[in-house]
């Protein structure tokens, strides 16, 4: 029932109207990447599954943030994450959509769906692309994220490595 309501939220951000503001033209490849963008909200699934957004500070740095459920090989539960973006350049620049590179750090709270107490706080580094619309208000990510969990109450281990990949889309209000 949950993947319902947050299909629902997604159809319903996108029935709102926005443009994207229009970008320089004639940008080499490699350049560095000008977001024409404010703040989004939409869906992000994979490991992670649930609402996320993505706040442009600068023209190149953002935070990004999530809140949903987090589901791994054994244990899965809530989940609320923060990170600090760079977007340094892009991989291509075409009059349709850029793809800029993007690699940052942030941090995670988790906690399991059971009755043992047990959570994790973790340290995560994205790093990803993201396929960035210039005429219209939307951006479609895909990142790999290595997350360094430090667990509470859990009896197998105290720290682990937890490599995640997710994927997701944003529609964005300027």
């Amino acid at each position: 029932m949950h993947r319902l309501s947050l299909i629902a939220a997604a159809v319903a951000l996108t029935a709102a109207t926005a443009e994207a503001r229009p970008r320089p033209a004639g940008r080499a490849i490699g350049s560095p990447f000008s977001s024409n963008k404010t703040f989004g909200l939409g869906l992000e699934l994979g490991n992670v599954e649930g609402l996320t957004g993505k706040l442009w500070l600068t023209d190149s740095n953002a935070l990004d943030f999530g809140l949903g459920w987090l589901y791994d090989f054994g244990p899965s539960g809530f989940n609320i994450y923060a990170d600090y973006l760079w977007h340094p350049f892009s991989l291509t620049s075409q009059p349709a959509f850029e793809l800029p590179f993007y690699i940052g750090v942030g941090g995670r709270f988790w906690s399991w769906d059971n009755s043992n107490g047990v959570d994790a706080f973790g340290i995560r580094v994205p790093i990803g692309i993201s396929f960035d619309l210039n005429n219209v208000p939307i951006d479609i990510f895909v990142q790999v994220v290595p997350t360094i969990d430090f667990y509470r109450n859990y009896p197998r281990h105290n720290v682990y490595f937890d490599p995640e990949v997710s994927f997701g889309a944003r529609f964005y209000f300027n």
